[in-house]
């Protein structure tokens, strides 16, 4: 399970910008495909080889919540989510009522908190500190997220607390978890393939207060099901913070081998499907597109190819998904889910012996060479696997600089009409000939 941590505090102690400094580079996650937006909550970071989420709840909008409820419900993201709580304070303005508000928040918490007090910008400023013992949180942590001061020693504390990463399932268990909007059928999805009554259902969007593992064996093969619908009861104004349902999904996602994207046939799509589908290209997941209501559109034996041919059209950066057609419902065509996970797991799992996709390249650069671009012309040297999960091949070259992003496209596109790879990304990494 990834481990995460959570930044929490009042409005203008530098909660973002404290995201910011921890994540880095990371935290700009772009894409080339129109239609694939991202929010900016939720990132990882990396502190002596240790891998970690960072949630900023700064990020988090409540709307016009009346400002400690705002808070409060911040504090609860945080508390549920995290493995770790950052409470940053001001060492500028010093103790106020507001920091005394939160810090008893925290205290209901069993997770471990670290008190950063940032804006500590030079060594004279360390005193502003002292005070902020009397919040009974601990060591208070000097920091300036603005000049960078102080980080490697809150990271350190960071770590402090981590310990390795939990194998959550068996190797033999294929996990899988049910994405998409509000309303489009995930929990109906999700009791259908149990055949009981696991998860709630209802028309009301939002209604599934939380994520929900399920183990359950079908045709002697062992799966896991993740609803992701949720958001946690915790009063109004904590049901309303939408992202929080981001955080759900995404946290399943990590702990999945594929995703099922699911689509309202009935509705038809709309940017927020391209948000969540954005998520999943964003994490690397094997994914199969499943479009629900099906019972609900009136058909001929043209219309499911025209619905595909469409979901092709707007859904262009997960054109290796198969796409099914079910009715959770009346559980009308269910049963095609199955070969089409198995066909994605077995596909993100794959390997590749490194003399077939040798062979592979050397034949895509002869039948079409390398053109020439910044002023050189790239020479491949030798192809390998490096990694699955999903499928990801190192390349090999004289210059990266001298490879344009069109024919790294063209050779991911001869490698997969050469494999089948089938419902799951594949990474092409250019490095450097030693």
């Amino acid at each position: 399970m990834p481990y995460k941590v959570a930044i929490v505090g009042r409005p203008n102690v530098g909660k973002s910008s404290l995201f910011n400094r921890l994540v880095g580079a990371r935290l700009s996650i772009t894409d080339d495909e129109a239609g694939v937006t991202r929010d900016r909550l939720y990132a990882k970071a990396e502190w002596l080889t240790k891998n970690f989420r960072v949630i900023d709840t700064g990020g988090i909008d409540i709307g016009d919540a009346p400002f400690l409820n705002q808070i409060k419900a911040q504090a609860q993201i945080a508390m549920d989510e995290a493995d770790v709580i950052v409470f940053v304070v001001d060492g500028k303005t010093g103790l106020v009522d507001s920091d005394y508000y939160i810090a008893k928040l925290l205290y209901k918490s069993d997770k471990p908190v670290l008190l950063a007090v940032n804006k500590v910008d030079d060594i004279n400023q360390v005193q502003n500190t002292y005070e902020f013992y009397a919040l009974g949180l601990g060591d208070p942590i000097a920091i300036s997220s603005h000049h960078g001061i102080g980080i490697g020693d809150l990271l350190d504390k960071i770590i402090e607390h981590m310990t390795e990463d939990d194998v959550p399932y068996d190797e033999d268990v294929t996990s899988f978890c049910v994405v998409g909007r509000p309303n489009v059928g995930k929990s109906s999805l999700v009791n259908t393939i149990l055949g009981e009554e696991r998860v709630i259902v209802s028309e009301i969007s939002g209604t599934t207060r939380d994520s929900i593992d399920t183990q359950f064996k079908k045709d002697k093969k062992q799966y896991v099901v993740i609803d992701t619908a949720g958001i946690k009861k915790r009063g109004k104004i904590y049901e309303n913070t939408d992202k929080y349902s981001v955080l759900r999904a995404l946290s399943a996602l990590e702990r999945s081998d594929v995703a099922l994207l699911i689509l309202d046939g009935e509705e038809g799509f709309i940017e927020q499907d391209k948000h969540v589908a954005g998520y999943i290209a964003d994490y690397h997941k094997a994914v199969v597109i499943v479009v629900n209501k099906w019972d609900a559109i009136e058909k001929d034996d043209k219309t499911m190819k025209k619905m595909e041919d469409k979901i092709r059209d707007e859904f262009k950066f997960l054109d290796y998904a198969q796409v099914v057609f079910i009715s959770a419902k009346y559980n009308e065509r269910v049963h095609t889910i199955f070969p089409a996970i198995d066909l994605a797991y077995e596909n993100y799992h794959k390997q590749v012996q490194t003399s077939i996709i040798n062979d592979l390249i050397q034949d895509a650069v002869a039948m079409n060479p390398t053109p020439i671009f910044n002023h050189g012309k790239a020479q491949f040297n030798y192809v390998t696997q490096v990694a699955t999960k999903p499928p990801t091949f190192a390349l090999f070259v004289n210059n990266p600089d001298f490879v344009h992003f069109s024919y790294l496209r063209y050779l991911n596109n001869q490698v997969r009409e050469a494999i089948d790879f089938t419902g799951t990304p594949i990474k092409l990494l250019l490095r450097k000939k030693a």
